[in-house]
């Protein structure tokens, strides 16, 4: 945030003029440099006046009428909240792209290996497994729900998958008797202890978990990361905010000096006050940006 509030300072001090000409008290300079900004403004003193009238400029000698003075206030607004929203596209481009270069590799990652699975259990099982094979589709369909944010229980869903593998392995090999979904239900209950299919369901829970679990994790926190730097680009100014850009940026043009630029610390400070709501986000979102680092390296060869 604290690099924001940087980046928006060098950028609102280049948008003035590169030279300044202390000597001179007239307002020619503020003319033209009004000019030059796109100001149209019905009157522009040619020499200094009382600046009685000014409520957010010194009221000393002055080049501005009230209406300049106005016109500053809302074009610091504008330009303010522009620049925010400016440097902030980069950031949300960057989260957009990601989440999608992630979501493409992961859901092509598992279609292939659904895929690959299909390929190799109809070489080895053929019509037995292609009659069967919807108990497969279901499992990846549900890896595939839990992924893009369904409500499935990773746990139980796996669980389940293995009971319904057993039933169907079971009756295939013993089709020569007639099993009643009783016995079947039976069988099921006594899973842990006959381990019908060796330790291979703990090991592959554990790997499907953690894998999908991390996943999901990474993905929704990218959604999370575009969410909030879209919310954040779009500030609202409050009065002082406005106030005190309006000094900064177009004060000095009241004071004959268009080309003044402010130093480094008043206008951190600008934007601190101005930046104050997303300012407090910097912890959270230090966290948040050293977890997206965690960013895959094979995902980012594109990016």
């Amino acid at each position: 945030m604290l690099r924001l509030q940087t980046i928006i300072c060098t950028f609102s001090v280049l948008s003035f003029a590169a030279r300044a000409d202390f000597k001179a008290r007239n307002c020619s300079e503020v003319r033209e440099a009004c000019v030059g900004k796109g100001f149209s403004f019905a009157h522009v003193p040619l020499q200094e006046i009382p600046g009685e009238h000014l409520r957010v400029c010194p009221q000393g000698n002055t080049c501005c009428t009230q209406e300049m003075e106005d016109k500053f206030g809302q074009q610091s607004k504008q330009d303010f909240e522009n620049l925010v929203d400016e440097m902030s596209h980069e950031l949300r481009s960057t989260f957009v792209s990601r989440h999608k270069r992630f979501d493409e590799f992961f859901l092509e990652l598992l279609e292939n290996t659904e895929r690959s699975l299909n390929e190799m259990f109809v070489r080895t099982y053929g019509k037995p497994y292609m009659q069967n094979s919807e108990v497969f589709e279901n499992l990846f369909a549900e890896l595939k729900r839990y992924y893009t944010g369904g409500n499935v229980n990773l746990e139980e869903m796996l669980n389940d998958f293995w009971s319904r593998l057993l039933e169907r392995m079971f009756t295939l090999l013993n089709s020569q008797y007639v099993i009643t979904e009783d016995y079947l239900e039976c069988i099921c209950k006594y899973t842990e202890q006959l381990k019908p299919f060796g330790d291979v369901p703990r090991k592959l829970k554990a790997q499907v978990t953690r894998a999908f679990i991390a996943a999901r994790t990474f993905v929704q926190g990218l959604s999370v990361g575009r969410e909030v730097a879209q919310r954040v680009s779009k500030v609202s100014s409050t009065p002082a905010c406005i106030r005190a850009l309006t000094k900064m940026l177009y004060c000095p043009f009241c004071q004959g000096m268009p080309a003044v630029k402010p130093c480094k610390n008043y206008c951190l400070n600008v934007m601190k006050g101005c930046l104050a709501n997303q300012a407090d986000l910097d912890p959270e979102w230090n966290l948040y940006i050293g977890f997206s680092r965690l960013w895959p390296a094979k995902t980012r060869r594109n990016d």
